[in-house]
Order: structure tokens, then sequence, then C-alpha cells
């Protein structure tokens, strides 16, 4: 039986490295537990930094249909739209001026690649990525190309740096007027001042009046922290994955197994064990 609406729980998951294993593959438990959830009733949504077309396909591979999609790590939050072509459109998208983002950065970073993500999902890039690192959307242009553009998030891949001497040279760099995460290799996520997954779940908060203290987030990686706060700031959860690094863990509310070891169906199952 679905949980009654007072008693609905807003619960936001991160992808990569929380329900996806780094190979991208799913366990049968963590799809299993994420639909028994959402089938209480309770508000069951991914909170990512993908961007929306690499989102979708989670969504359908999990069977849910969540009235809200935070991704590009809160600068675009989808609704669910029955009339789109792909059952969600756009309903607020932040962008930014990178010029000044990108210049700073690669008088910082030679040799690195970088991309642009414009507010329709398509990004435009210079350098080299991974196939399927971005979207299916996507164009390579020159360098200066770039800086013309207005962006829901840059993204700077530098392959040749330790992700440690990674995190000292974006420290040294004295980012202002952005919101950036170093994720687990050299890759470096920028979205507009005051943006990211927590100012995208509060949005969603407000939009279905879930209260403050019935929220439940989970994630991995740098980009979870704001999100983390977020929640704990509301007296709500957050789950840190158990491979999660310790500036993750520092600001979660607790902590599950990895991955590897279906720590977000562990977490699902124990909070909302009294309900089916």
């Amino acid at each position: 039986m679905s949980a009654a609406r007072k008693d609905r729980w807003l619960v936001g998951l991160d992808i990569d490295g929380t329900i996806l294993h780094e190979d991208g593959t799913l366990t049968a438990t963590t799809e299993n537990e994420i639909a028994r959830v959402a089938g209480l009733g309770h508000e069951v949504m991914l909170a990512t930094g993908r961007s929306a077309s690499t989102t979708l396909p989670v969504v359908d591979r999990l069977g849910i249909t969540p009235r809200f999609l935070v991704c590009a790590n809160g600068a675009v939050v989808l609704g669910r739209d029955p009339a789109a072509a792909t059952g969600y459109r756009r309903v607020r998208v932040e962008t930014f001026d990178p010029r000044a983002v990108l210049e700073t950065v690669r008088g910082h970073l030679a040799g690195a690649s970088y991309a642009v993500e414009d507010e329709e999902g398509v990004f435009s890039f210079t350098g080299s990525f991974p196939e399927g690192a971005l979207s299916a959307s996507r164009q390579r242009v020159e360098f200066d190309e770039l800086l013309g553009m207005r962006a829901t998030r840059v993204v700077v891949l530098s392959p040749d740096h330790a992700t440690e001497d990674f995190l000292s040279v974006v420290d040294r760099m004295g980012l202002h007027q952005v919101t950036y995460n170093v994720g687990w290799t050299a890759w470096l996520d920028i979205a507009p001042e005051g943006i990211d997954k927590g100012t995208g779940m509060e949005y969603v908060r407000e939009e279905l009046e879930v209260p403050r203290d019935r929220v439940l987030v989970a994630g991995d990686g740098r980009n979870d922290i704001q999100m983390f706060e977020w929640a704990a700031a509301g007296g709500g959860v957050a789950v840190a994955m158990g491979q999660a690094p310790p500036e993750v863990v520092a600001v979660a509310t607790e902590r599950t197994g990895t991955d590897l070891a279906d720590g977000l169906a562990a977490a699902l199952a124990r909070h909302f064990q009294d309900q089916g």
C-alpha cells in the first residue's frame, strides 16, 4: 500500500557510484529496493552531475517515474511531461558566462580538455573526452568558440594530473562567481554561482511541499557535499556510500556500504523497513 501523502519522503539519489557501479552495471538488489521504496508512494528521484540526455536512460532502466530530476549538478531540473518526446521537459535552467572561468583554468592547466554544456544539453568541446563521458549531443569546436556561449556548466578534464595534484591546482586558481566540484579523477565540474545539487533538490522539495525533515539523499562524490549539507541542515538524512572520500563522509549524517556491496539498497531498506 502506498504511503499516505503526509508521510511521503523525498529521496534524491546520485547515479554513478551510488545506483550504478563504475562500469555502469546495476544490481537486482539495488534496482528492486529503489522500486520498492517508490512503490510505497515516496518520491524517489535522481540528483546527478550527468546531463539530461544521459540521466533519462537511467530513469527508464529503473522503471520509476519521478515528478522531477536534478541534472548537471543542479543547473538543470527536469519536470515530468507526458506530452514531451522524452517524457520530461526543462522546468528550471541556470546559466552563466563561462569566459572568465575558462580563461582562468586554461592559464593553470596546460593541455586540459574543455567542454561547455548549453541550456539545451548540447556539449561543445575542445580536446579529448572519453566516448559517452558528455552526452550524445556534442560538437567539437575551437577553444575561443567556447568563450561566447551561455553555459549550464563547464567541464574540464586533465588526465595528466593525479587527483590530489589536481585538487591543489584547483585550490590555487581562486575561482570566483561559480560553484565547482572535483570528481574522482582529474575532472572539474563548474556550475553557475550558488547552484549545486542542493539548490536543485530544494526547488523540488518546495514544488512537492515535502517537509525538510523528510528528505533522504545518497551519494559518493564531492559534488554531493552541498546536497548533503542541505539535507542535514533541515533535519533530513544524508547517506555517504562506503567508498566516498573523507570530505564527503564528514558532512553526511550516516555511512553505508560501498556500491559494490549494494550499500544504497541497505540504506533504503534500513530507513523504510517498517513500511512494506
